[in-house]
């Protein structure tokens, strides 16, 4: 496989197996600025949608690599933002659609899905997960911090109007942060409104990678399979509670562990040593933290890791 800058992975994925990633946006360019974000704090928040990256060169780079490589459970359009940003994301899922019979699939948050252009582009998907953790303005606020002009309610409007058009699945994701959209009555909340759209599938997820805000805190596995039942369809937990995992991914995390054994480093550090994508070095971070192999330190608002053997020595910036 060559080196491609807008192609990621296949990363291996306990929802889709061996997923390739296509990042159709500049790094944390997004609608929201979620407190779990496992890419961290967005660093511009927009609603404005154009040609974030070479469309040409996603489609070049995805031809070369159905040609000489082309093995993967599933395409996904996820990456560094919000792929619904990209203003021609569903010429890029038309491509594969055409030229691939790998399923295509979009991970997005749905803040775009009001908008008629965006829920005919992702249509051309075959599977498209949307997400939703709060119930009301506030709470949305409160949880996903989304962009000024971003209303909660235009959310869950676009969602239903993506629903009844989309012949495909749609699965939704709904992420509870400890404290803030957890207890059982805002669990009750967020379920009589993804029945409202639904969807075919639903997920429930929690802080178990590094999050964007120390005081996102995980639920326990014991209390999320707990709330499964308040959702119709009964939710599925995909929180990577586990640590087990193939070989190679072992191999990927040891060597990143090794590497903080001898000096912490932020999450971008990591990824541009290994020449890793964001998605690939938070999943193996998240694994590592959930071993107390390492811990999470800020320092002048910026992120970095450390191996638990290094604790009193300073980061390295």
């Amino acid at each position: 496989m060559g080196d491609y800058k807008y192609l990621f992975g296949p990363v291996p994925s306990r929802r889709f197996g061996r997923s390739l990633g296509v990042d159709l946006n500049i790094y944390k360019k997004c609608s929201l600025d979620c407190v779990f974000c496992q890419l961290g704090r967005t660093t511009e928040k927009t609603i404005t949608r154009q040609e974030y990256v070479p469309t040409d060169m996603v489609l070049a780079e995805l031809e070369d690599w159905l040609k000489n490589s082309g093995k993967a459970d599933y395409i996904t359009l996820s990456g560094s933002g919000e792929p619904t940003l990209h203003s021609r994301f569903g010429e890029v899922l038309q491509f594969i659609q055409r030229n691939s019979k790998i399923p295509a699939l979009l991970l997005t948050n749905g803040t775009m899905l009001h908008l008629p252009e965006v829920r005919d582009a992702a249509s051309f998907a075959d599977i498209v997960k949307v997400s939703l953790s709060a119930w009301d303005q506030d709470s949305y606020e409160l949880v996903n911090r989304p962009h000024t002009r971003a209303r909660f309610d235009q959310l869950l409007e676009g969602q239903k109007a993506f629903r009844a058009q989309f012949n495909g699945e749609l699965w939704i994701e709904v992420f509870l942060v400890e404290g803030m959209n957890s207890t059982p009555d805002d669990v009750r909340k967020i379920a009589a409104l993804a029945k409202e759209i639904s969807p075919d599938r639903i997920n429930l997820n929690t802080a178990v990678r590094p999050p964007a805000e120390d005081f996102a805190a995980a639920l326990s596995k014991e209390r999320m399979e707990a709330l499964t039942h308040l959702f119709q369809p009964p939710a599925e937990v995909i929180a990577e509670f586990s640590t087990e995992h193939a070989e190679h991914l072992q191999v990927n995390q040891q060597t990143i562990f090794s590497m903080l054994q001898r000096r912490p480093c932020t999450a971008d550090q990591i990824a541009d040593i290994f020449g890793m994508h964001l998605n690939e070095v938070s999943k193996y971070l998240g694994k590592l933290m959930r071993t107390d192999q390492i811990r999470m330190e800020r320092k002048n608002s910026t992120i970095y890791y450390a191996a638990e053997s290094m604790k009193g020595k300073n980061s390295d910036e």
